[in-house]
């Protein structure tokens, strides 16, 4: 029997939560696949967790302060279903739908790479945004060591490596996280995902997108910064929020994996604070 952790968090999505376990529910597993649900419900005021335990009442609801963003109620979920036996760990966002043989194709590409080059792997599952049809989601590979630069991996017939991937759609063997562990709690919300792929690849291990579409899901990234029409005082609050440009931890996130382009990321960081107009044109 292979059992798999499905860890999810959510904040007042209900609909969409509903939506992504749904999806979840219709999965064509193998006869020896077994899940469980561990989703950490951050303080919603949308009755999330009931509506949760109407489509899975097994599944484990734990509790947040509403405080613990995304990367902090990941990480809740996940030393939760530590405490079980499992052989994966599918890290999943709440307003991703997957299609229906999402896992099992995911299990596939793990065991493949096993099988083939005889060491454990991150699965990276792509995402289509249903609205401008491209992949909103997936796996990026560096064209840099030095500095933070990459560029989309994707393929519709085979395995690609990668070094960044998000965890829209993520499969971790129990093997990887006895070795590097989970999401470092250095980071509240984004860059978590990104930061752990490159541990995984740091310690040996590979990270793969796995073939084809596996999911969907709208890119709400939009733009990484606030125009100079907005105060001051909003663009350093932005500069400063774990849902905004994040200023400590990613300052903390290049110093670690890009050293050498510390002092570009700095600079980039004020620069679109300060003086937004000139990033505008400066970026491009």
């Amino acid at each position: 029997m292979t059992k798999i952790a499905v860890l999810l968090t959510t904040f007042n999505r209900k609909d969409k939560t509903i939506t992504c376990l749904q999806s979840l529910k219709v999965q064509k597993l193998p006869a020896d696949v077994h899940i469980d649900i561990y989703l950490t419900d951050d303080a919603s005021a949308d009755d999330t967790v009931d509506a949760v335990k109407g489509i899975f009442p097994d599944s484990y609801i734990l509790h947040g302060t509403g405080q613990l963003f995304w990367a902090g109620g990941m990480r809740n979920s996940w030393n939760e279903a530590r405490k079980g036996n499992y052989d994966y760990y599918l890290l999943l966002n709440d307003d991703t739908t997957l299609i229906d043989n999402a896992v099992a194709n995911l299990l596939a590409c793990s065991k493949e790479v096993l099988a083939q080059k005889q060491t454990h792997c991150v699965c990276i599952g792509s995402t289509q945004d249903v609205f401008t049809g491209g992949i909103s989601y997936g796996g990026k590979k560096l064209t840099s060591k030095y500095y933070l630069k990459s560029a989309l991996v994707y393929d519709n017939d085979d395995y690609q490596k990668c070094d960044l991937g998000n965890a829209n759609i993520m499969l971790v063997p129990d093997a990887i996280v006895k070795s590097v562990g989970i999401l470092s709690d250095h980071y509240t919300h984004g860059i978590a995902d990104y930061d752990y792929t490159l541990k995984v690849k740091k310690a040996g291990f590979e990270v793969i997108v796995a073939p084809a579409v596996l999911g969907y899901c709208t890119d709400d990234h939009g733009k990484s910064w606030k125009s100079q029409t907005s105060r001051l005082s909003d663009r350093i609050k932005y500069l400063k929020s774990p849902k905004g440009l994040a200023y400590k931890e990613y300052l903390l996130f290049i110093k670690t994996h890009f050293p050498l382009y510390y002092p570009f990321a700095f600079t980039k960081l004020w620069m679109k604070t300060l003086l937004p107009v000139l990033w505008q044109v400066f970026k491009k």
